[in-house]
This record gives C-alpha cells, sequence and structure tokens, in this order.
C-alpha cells in the first residue's frame, strides 16, 4: 500500500458554519450541519488530516473516516442514528 498523501491536504479556514478543506487542486467546503463531529472540535483536531487514499480522509484526533464523495455530495450520504 503506498503511504499518505497527507502534504496535499489543508485546512484553509475555519468558519462558525464549518471549513474548507484543499485537496490537491480542489477546495470543499465541510459544512457543521452536515457533519457535525467536527462542530465542537478544536482547531487543531479539524487541521490535523490525512488522506491515505484518494477517495478517504482520516482525522485521527477525532478518530473521524469520511469518503470524499461524502463531502461532495451530502446529500448521498444522510446522516442515520439508531
Amino acid at each position: 500500500m503506498p503511504g499518505a498523501i497527507t502534504s496535499e491536504v489543508e485546512v484553509s479556514l475555519a468558519t462558525n458554519k464549518g471549513f474548507w478543506l484543499l485537496l490537491k487542486d480542489e477546495e470543499l467546503f465541510v459544512p457543521f450541519a452536515e457533519f457535525p463531529w467536527f462542530k465542537k472540535a478544536t482547531l487543531e483536531q479539524i487541521t490535523t488530516v490525512e488522506w491515505p487514499t484518494p477517495d478517504h480522509l482520516y482525522w485521527p484526533l477525532l478518530d473521524v473516516d469520511l469518503a470524499v464523495e461524502s463531502i461532495r455530495d451530502p446529500g448521498k450520504f444522510p446522516l442515520v442514528a439508531k
């Protein structure tokens, strides 16, 4: 398995509504309304992100795994709680 692509992922701006994530040349907004795991996270927790595969992101300080496609189109991945 190839190494993580951590140098090509960056959190560029965090607001009270969410944060911007840069993946190579793509910029994605991660709204807290769609991704509540990040709402009460610290800046350090949000900005410590790994990109182990092209379609997968991991925040180790929060133990959150997300498919990149779920950020691009959150409507395809509704939150389900039981």
